[in-house]
């Protein structure tokens, strides 16, 4: 029903002490789409996850009973949960309410994971590019805070 398509793996040259050589989880969804970006200080790979239902798009409708909302495609959230690394922190992000689903869904089915996420991001439509440059940035300064407590 959902298919999970692995789109690059790259390593590149960074010049960036502070972020550790862990390997840390960006992942963008609409209800359509997610991209996970896996990541750490010199090489990234991404994935995606198609929803099962790629082409509903509903709106509210004037005396409509109902809210006009697409259902919550769980089959889509499990296969999201199953893409994820066993390991490393999760940063989640995504435009309307996808991401918030997302992360409901890994706290009551899968706490393990949701114990590794590290915010919930609103995000518009970035490129892969923005994604990635945003998920390094973010995960620089939360690396760079960590070694600051662990003084």
């Amino acid at each position: 029903m959902y298919a999970v398509v692995r789109i690059n793996s790259r390593r590149i040259a960074r010049d960036t002490p502070s972020m550790r050589n862990d390997t840390h989880s960006l992942v963008w969804l609409d209800h359509r789409l997610a991209k996970i970006f896996r990541f750490n200080a010199d090489s990234n790979s991404t994935s995606q996850v198609h929803s099962t239902h790629p082409h509903e798009n509903q709106h509210h409708k004037a005396n409509s009973s109902d809210s006009g909302h697409a259902p919550v495609d769980k089959i889509f959230l499990e296969a999201i949960a199953h893409a994820l690394p066993s390991e490393g922190p999760i940063l989640i992000g995504g435009p309307g309410g996808a991401k918030k689903e997302l992360h409901t869904h890994l706290l009551h089915r899968h706490r393990s994971i949701a114990a590794r996420v590290s915010d919930v991001q609103p995000l518009d439509h970035p490129t892969d590019g923005e994604l990635l440059a945003f998920g390094r940035h973010f995960f620089d300064a939360a690396d760079r805070m960590h070694a600051q407590i662990g003084l």
